[in-house]
């Protein structure tokens, strides 16, 4: 029962969280400078063009008009046409969600298999080279900034040693092979049977995700670091110290389990927070996802556009957090749902 009541609190908690950014959302979209139904139609169109089309729009409405019909919209999820696109909102961010979403999990990974063994590595040789090293490229990869890395990366595999293509997720010749069915091109290319563009597909997704991957993987290793140094100290890993057991099993299995909180944690705000920060690498590598259509919609004041992707962003956030809630709890049942012991 009370699992039960927690479980509710949280939704009810995640639904309030959303209600607020929806009315910030509005009101920033309605704050921005510039005339959303002239940027639509050009500087060479008529002041009726733009009034029409403002009406259509319902610009012309007063401000809690027009935050009812955004409202009665974003709940039957009709975010209205892209100006940009000329698509329906919910359309284009489906259409370019997979290609995000494949992007920032791919990176995840990368930070995960490589960020937690360097974590733990530098923790088991705390005060040594091997730590020093470690400190010093988590350092790196944080302050570098992604889009110099992913230059960097498109330069040296991309024109010089020629192994990775630098641009778009699939080659021309590949992408006529390829039923779009999910969206996720790694899935429809084993549907469709095109092993080809399966490969070609991994071979466009892997030079970006790297670079995505990297000032996340800082974070990594410092967080695994640190709570593997902290977890160290308690008396139950000193007792497993006396039995006789290898240190590689001591670290892995019974540090690790315990320090891995604070890491999960910070994966899962990570992944969260690449959904929409990724669009300087989708930028870089003409990736068409939905952080890089945000920031477009941003920069022609498509205000149904910047509301959707927005939304989706926060409703990303809430869910993942919800996730790792529940991850914790697998992990540690003394946790609750509340994020307090139990």
């Amino acid at each position: 029962m009370k699992r039960i009541k927690v479980v509710l609190w949280r939704f009810s908690g995640m639904a309030v969280s959303l209600l607020g950014l929806s009315v910030l959302v509005f009101v920033i979209s309605r704050v921005l400078p510039g005339n959303p139904a002239r940027m639509a139609l050009g500087a060479m169109a008529s002041e009726e063009q733009v009034d029409r089309l403002a009406a259509e729009m319902g610009l012309d409405q007063s401000l809690p008009l027009q935050y009812v019909d955004y409202m009665t919209g974003l709940v039957a999820g009709d975010l209205g046409q892209s100006l940009q696109t000329k698509n329906p909102v919910v359309q284009d961010i489906a259409t370019k969600l997979p290609a995000t979403l494949e992007l920032i999990s791919l990176a995840t990974v990368f930070m995960v298999a490589i960020g937690i063994p360097l974590g733990v590595l530098a923790a088991r040789n705390r005060g040594g080279r091997i730590d020093d090293a470690t400190r010093v490229f988590a350092f790196s990869t944080v302050s570098v900034p992604s889009f110099f890395i992913g230059i960097a990366l498109q330069l040296v595999f991309g024109y010089y040693l020629q192994l990775f293509p630098i641009t778009g997720r699939i080659a021309r010749e590949h992408a006529a092979d390829v039923t779009r069915e999910t969206g996720f091109l790694l899935v429809d290319t084993l549907l469709s049977g095109a092993f080809a563009a399966h490969l070609n597909a991994w071979a466009h997704l892997l030079l970006p995700a790297v670079a995505l991957s990297f000032g996340g993987m800082g974070q990594v290793i410092r967080i695994t670091r640190s709570s593997m140094i902290d977890v160290e100290g308690k008396e139950f890993i000193e007792a497993t110290d006396g039995y006789g057991l290898p240190r590689w099993l001591v670290s892995y299995k019974y540090t690790l389990k315990n320090a891995f909180i604070p890491t999960l944690t910070i994966l899962g705000l990570l992944y969260a927070w690449l959904l929409g920060g990724a669009f300087i690498i989708e930028i870089v590598y003409s990736w068409p996802g939905v952080a890089k259509y945000g920031v477009q919609s941003v920069l022609t004041s498509d205000v149904n556009a910047i509301v959707g992707v927005t939304m989706t962003i926060g409703l990303a956030f809430v869910l993942t957090n919800l996730a790792v809630d529940l991850l914790l709890n697998r992990i540690d049942p003394r946790m609750d749902l509340a994020g307090d012991a139990a």
